[in-house]
């Protein structure tokens, strides 16, 4: 019996985990305790494991060592500075001011209303990188809105709360900081290719308003004609003059990148960032030209459309440009948003002159909330940390490596099992219990199946990407991926697509719970129209985000069937020039894998001891003992202590 437990000790492990939180237990509470206890067990185990297990007392010295990685880790200081940033903009009006400019934007169309909210709610995304604040925000604003004008309940809340569960997945959101974190990849990497998914999904967010539009017009009707604002004089929208300026920058921003090294997402983000810039310098123009002549060249809708959404664009691709072009990392990047939103903040006071906009109690409401989401993740990581020592010194990576591996159906068999489990238990977990707990485990796995599946390597040849012939145990030659980054990146904008289904879980879905505490519990009566309107029930809330919950899914399963949405082309390897040397030849044993040769002697120093260069005296580096800073720990072979 206590061989058999010493050696099925992981599964028992992860099982108690699992009991701990479903009892309702926190979470860094339940990973660290289920850690040490699981720990005292497998020490007094051990000898009867065979092996399996190698875990010791003196490991336990290691503790202090992962827990000032943890605080030491870089990529994690980019979590409170994108939070930061959001605050300052969410609670300086930002939001309140999008949705008014984009509703009146788009008038008397049907279900534009809703169409505003799932655009503004993706610029909330790229701005605040919260699914608490975006929801939260949209609910106290376009929620009464939507309801005055006689918007279906649970269309009105349903695209509330999928729109601010964006948040997730377009950068920068801290999720794929996270993620990158646990994955042990690049966030820059992370935001690239969670782009076009991110924008894909609010695509299909605004289709399926539209189709609702066209099928149920009585559900999303249009803003009467007497409602839509920015009129010019003689009664015309004045939209001709966006028109134009939106293809002037456009123009402008081509002309700029012409003949650049830039392409793809790059490319793209670079000359969206140029021709917001460019808007911005006009409608400064035109309001000068106002001030001095009193004639104006923009229309009204033009200025105020250019003046609200331009400044956090601007931001936001200013941010996000710099981090995926190298310049900047993400803690840099994050910095720079959190000055640019005080900045932002401040200007907004002095021209609306109003101190609602900013002000020391902002400033200190944000920071708290910063401190509380920072303290937040920084304990679930610190109990993860002490369960994965645990874990990893059973053998548990082992025995979820073996059990993900054997699935059936090959590398797609793999991800929908995993997708299904994630979807599941997104009913209880949220992201972090879900990215912190099982992440780390399904990276081994992971690596295994895309480094030999045969439908990893027909993606990998098909997208350009290094393919080499490996001999297996058996002695049998088989391809196999050189490096399996890009789709380890897929893997992880797969996972948080998914992941974002947890909040838009009834019953235990954060955003539904929100949105709910935003929402009028009782009859109220209308501040414009007067009218007695009727309270939206939970009932409601919950019905409505399940269609956006189906799409969800949907967006999972077109991100797995079509790759290239994460995976770009790799570029082709220029081959090293060629020099001529004219001094005597070097041998191969001599040379260097880079070219590079050494002399057949170190050089001396007069005065020093000589060192030897192999033997008992020789200085020794084991790579094995660093320590990582981001990547999850992996099984190492570990020296008996003397």
């Amino acid at each position: 019996m206590t061989a058999f437990l010493a050696q099925n000790l992981a599964p028992i492990m992860f099982a108690a985990l699992v009991v701990f939180l479903l009892l309702g237990y926190p979470v860094a509470f339940s990973l660290g305790a289920v850690g040490l206890f699981f720990f005292v067990i497998g020490v007094e185990l051990a000898p009867y494991s065979g092996g399996a297990i190698t875990l010791s007392w003196n490991l336990l010295q290691s503790m202090p060592s992962r827990v000032f990685d943890v605080m030491r880790n870089e990529t994690l200081l980019a979590i409170p500075f994108f939070t930061f940033m959001g605050l300052i903009l969410e609670r300086s009006g930002m939001a309140e001011d999008l949705l008014e400019t984009v509703g009146q934007l788009f008038g008397e169309i049907r279900g534009g209303l809703a169409l505003a909210v799932v655009f503004v709610g993706t610029l909330l995304a790229a701005t605040t990188g919260i699914v608490a604040a975006s929801v939260i925000a949209m609910g106290l604003i376009s929620l009464p809105i939507m309801l005055r004008y006689g918007y279906d309940r649970r269309l009105a809340t349903g695209v509330i709360a999928a729109s601010g569960t964006l948040a997730q997945i377009v950068p920068p959101s801290l999720v794929l900081i996270v993620l990158a974190d646990q994955l042990g990849r690049s966030v820059g990497d992370m935001y690239k290719a969670a782009i076009v998914p991110g924008l894909t999904l609010a695509a299909l967010y605004a289709f399926y308003v539209m189709m609702m539009a066209l099928i149920f017009p009585a559900s999303a009707p249009g803003l009467p004609s007497q409602d839509v604002g920015h009129r010019e004089p003689d009664g015309s929208r004045g939209l001709l003059s966006l028109g134009v300026l939106t293809l002037l920058s456009a123009a402008f921003a081509a002309w700029v990148l012409s003949g650049s090294h830039y392409e793809g997402i790059d490319y793209a983000i670079l000359s969206m960032t140029w021709a917001v810039g460019f808007a911005l310098v006009v409608a400064l123009l035109n309001r000068a030209l106002l001030v001095l002549t009193g004639r104006s060249l923009l229309s009204s809708i033009a200025e105020r459309v250019t003046f609200v959404m331009v400044p956090p664009l601007l931001l936001i691709f200013l941010v996000l440009g710099t981090i995926l072009i190298g310049i900047a990392t993400p803690t840099e990047g994050g910095a720079m948003g959190a000055v640019g939103a005080l900045a932002l903040a401040a200007i907004k006071r002095m021209s609306d002159r109003d101190v609602r906009r900013f002000n020391f109690n902002i400033v200190r409401q944000a920071t708290e909330s910063t401190a509380k989401l920072a303290a937040f993740v920084m304990f679930i990581l610190l109990g993860a940390r002490i369960f994965t020592l645990t874990f990893y010194g059973v053998n548990g990576h082992v025995w979820v490596e073996h059990l993900l591996t054997s699935t059936p159906g090959g590398m797609y068999g793999f991800l929908i099992v995993i997708n299904i489990a994630i979807f599941l238990l997104a009913f209880f977990l949220d992201f972090f219990e879900l990215c912190f707990i099982l992440v780390p485990l399904l990276v081994p796995a992971a690596e295994a199946i895309f480094t030999s599946a045969p439908e990893a390597v027909a993606i990998a040849k098909s997208f350009g990407m290094e393919v080499v012939t490996v001999t297996d145990a058996s002695g049998v030659p088989r391809e196999a991926v050189a490096d399996v980054t890009p789709f380890i990146i897929w893997f992880g904008v797969l996972l948080a697509v998914n992941m974002q289904t947890a909040f838009m879980h009834p019953p235990f879905g954060f955003a539904l719970y929100y949105l709910r505490s935003v929402a009028p519990r009782q009859s109220y009566r209308d501040k414009v129209t007067g009218r007695s309107m009727p309270p939206v029930t939970t009932g409601e809330i919950y019905w409505g985000a399940i269609p956006f919950l189906c799409i969800q899914l949907v967006m999972v399963a077109l991100l797995m069937l079509v790759p290239s949405m994460a995976i770009e082309k790799a570029q082709p390897k220029e081959a090293p020039p060629v020099v001529e040397r004219s001094h005597a030849p070097v041998s191969a044993g001599a040379r260097g894998e880079r070219g590079f040769s050494l002399p057949p002697t170190p050089p001396s120093i007069e005065g020093a001891h000589d060192v030897p260069l192999g033997g008992p005296g020789a200085p020794t580096l084991d790579m094995r003992e660093l320590p990582s800073l981001s990547a999850p720990e992996r099984a190492m072979p570990r020296v008996a202590p003397p």
